[in-house]
């Protein structure tokens, strides 16, 4: 089975938190905000989003009010921007992106089917953006607020 890691759906998160945020005013958002939240750990967040500043996906902002807010309107940034400063590209076996990785690849008949599927996953993700994101979490989310213990989203 091929999963993404913690970085691409903890980084998910955060950027949904910021997304939030931005809608609601764009004021600076402390990473221990989003920890207490999403229930991830603060150190691990602060590990996420510097690939997220890198990539010019979140920016900080220093002194008092400071934090990190999103660096483009939540309708400007899409999964695959994310996933792709967090995990690299979106390509379900190495010989996709790299023909030297594989000598088979001209005879090999799986490699049709990894190189579609990698197609369609890639599609998907540039497909949705941050603001459609936070559509579907306003559906989920129960009217009394109710807190998860589930892991892993």
């Amino acid at each position: 089975m091929i999963k993404l890691s913690t970085k691409g759906r903890y980084g998910t998160r955060l950027m949904l938190n910021l997304a939030h945020n931005y809608n609601n005013g764009n004021e600076a958002v402390i990473l221990k905000s989003v920890s207490d939240n999403e229930e991830i750990s603060i150190r691990y967040l602060e590990q996420i989003v510097i690939p997220l500043k890198i990539n010019r996906l979140v920016k900080s902002i220093r002194g008092a009010g400071g934090g990190y807010t999103l660096a483009r309107r939540p309708s400007e940034i899409k999964v695959s921007d994310i996933l792709h400063a967090l995990e690299g590209s979106c390509c379900l076996v190495d010989c996709i992106e790299d023909p030297d990785y594989c000598h088979r690849i001209p005879i090999c008949a799986s490699f049709e089917i990894w190189k579609e599927a990698s197609r369609l996953l890639k599609d998907y993700f540039e497909s949705i953006t941050l603001q459609d994101l936070i559509k579907i979490d306003d559906k989920k989310k129960p009217k009394g607020k109710v807190k998860s213990k589930a892991k892993g989203h």
